[in-house]
């Protein structure tokens, strides 16, 4: 099915509205439209008048979406500036013989009497309010259908038209914002088919951290720089994947919320390892999407954590995870949440000082680009030390808690301190399925000796989890 081809129209009001319309020309094309805009397609020299009828009058060009404000309707019934030419040109095609359906008209501004700005050409035309962020919320399912040719009328299965008609390519420009507002509108708004719009996200986060994953041997001389590159291409990923958890992670979940979190775990887990066509690799050419997985781990149980949803992290870090085909399990069906831990020793070409060495670089990144308010770095620290909790509490689960590198040996953390009173820990024994403190501290204390914590050398300075973990004031007081 080829794809429906839109030009947009507008008038350079100001910069705000001059980048939220790139804004809405970047969604259209995540959901596998077309776009043709001047901010991508017209270029110095060129004569924007002749761009300007060209797109207009240009038969592979399905629809113009005539974005109205009070500044483009003004410009366009006194002919003036260059909305008044191009006006000009719209209105001579919206009167001739073209299908009137091609032109769509979207009210972004209302008059003090509630009618909306709208050239003298288009106020017989049935319009589309984009007046608001809300509007643009819950009507973009109806604009999206109709460049696609669906009746406005007609409903379709929710979230799957944009991956009928979605165009392929070798890095696409990320769709997953429009995917995450179409997804909370949904939840907010109590439609049916919350999965689907669910699924179209993640898919969406997948689909642009594949097109990363190396896939060729890279200039091993650069590869540390090509490892911090790729990972901060893959930030607004990871910061949207924190959205949605928190969007849906909470005493009452969105119905199939646990079972898509495990589900699109596991897939992160195969974008960390090697993709299947490569025969001849080196495990560091993947470690930019080593590090990435990482750090979504810990911000996702972070998220957890501040959302209070213990039931969910008791889910991931008690439930077993299918393996990528490539990771070589070495005859594990089922792995634990160690495999989600990633080092590279390559960054500290890139981000240490010169003469010196980060004991973690990838706790140095982590730390680097903790940069969202609601989730600090201090909290992906004491999702670390959960996480390490959890794992001295089992027999065979390794993990090095990277990030406590950077806390305060002696100051326990807030979710630790706060189980020194019996009903907190209960938050704690829900996290951990162990309900029973003092059984807790002789597995924490048998854990350590397992992993000999005690002689790490890098937590020579600082390697008093006990204290950090509130070992000895775990439900104490009523």
């Amino acid at each position: 099915m080829t794809p429906p081809k839109a030009f947009i129209s507008y008038s350079w009001t100001n910069q705000t509205h001059q980048k939220t319309v790139l804004e809405w020309g970047e969604r259209l094309l995540g959901d596998g439209v077309d776009i043709v805009i001047d901010q991508f397609d017209l270029r110095e020299g060129q004569d924007k008048f002749a761009f300007m009828e060209k797109m207009v009058a240009d038969s592979s060009v399905t629809h113009v979406l005539v974005i109205c404000d009070k500044a483009y309707s003004e410009k366009a019934d006194q002919r003036k500036s260059g909305v008044g030419t191009e006006s000009q040109i719209i209105s001579r095609e919206v009167y001739s013989k073209i299908d009137q359906n091609k032109f769509i008209p979207i009210v972004c501004e209302f008059a003090d009497d509630g009618e909306p700005f709208l050239p003298t050409f288009m106020k017989s035309r049935i319009w589309i309010d984009f007046s608001s962020a809300e509007a643009v919320n819950e009507n973009w399912e109806r604009l999206v259908r109709l460049l696609f040719g669906k009746p406005a009328n007609q409903k379709p299965r929710l979230g799957n038209a944009p991956a009928y008609v979605r165009e392929s390519s070798s890095l696409p420009a990320s769709p997953t914002l429009g995917k995450l507002s179409n997804l909370r509108q949904a939840i907010l708004g109590g439609k049916p088919g919350i999965g689907l719009y669910r699924n179209d996200f993640l898919d969406s986060c997948i689909e642009y951290s594949d097109a990363l994953r190396t896939r060729s041997e890279p200039n091993l001389e650069t590869l540390g720089q090509k490892i911090l590159d790729d990972f901060n291409r893959l930030k607004h990923i990871r910061n949207h994947i924190v959205d949605w958890v928190l969007l849906e992670a909470s005493s009452d979940p969105s119905p199939g919320f646990s079972e898509s979190l495990h589900e699109f775990m596991e897939r992160l887990i195969e974008q960390k390892s090697r993709p299947k066509e490569i025969t001849q690799w080196n495990a560091s050419w993947f470690n930019a999407h080593g590090l990435f997985v990482y750090e979504c781990f810990l911000y996702i149980v972070a998220s957890l954590l501040r959302v209070k949803s213990y039931n969910q992290l008791n889910g991931i870090l008690s439930v077993r995870y299918m393996p990528a085909e490539t990771m070589g399990n070495q005859g594990r069906p089922l792995v634990s949440f160690d495999v989600f831990n990633a080092f590279s020793e390559n960054l500290n070409s890139v981000i240490a000082p010169e003469g010196r060495q980060f004991l973690s670089p990838s706790a140095e990144l982590v730390k680097r680009s903790a940069d969202r308010k609601d989730i600090t770095f201090a909290h992906l620290m004491e999702a670390d030390a959960v996480v390490f909790f959890v794992a001295l509490l089992s027999d065979e689960i390794e993990w090095y808690p990277q990030t406590l590198l950077y806390a305060d040996r002696y100051k326990p953390f807030p979710i630790f301190l706060r189980a020194t009173q019996h009903g907190a820990f209960g938050n704690i024994a829900t996290i951990s399925g162990v309900s029973d403190a003092d059984n807790v501290r002789a597995r924490v204390r048998d854990g350590l000796k397992r992993l000999a914590a005690n002689s790490w050398h890098d937590f020579r300075f600082n390697r008093d989890f006990p204290a950090m973990m509130n070992l000895d004031g775990l439900d104490t007081t009523k």
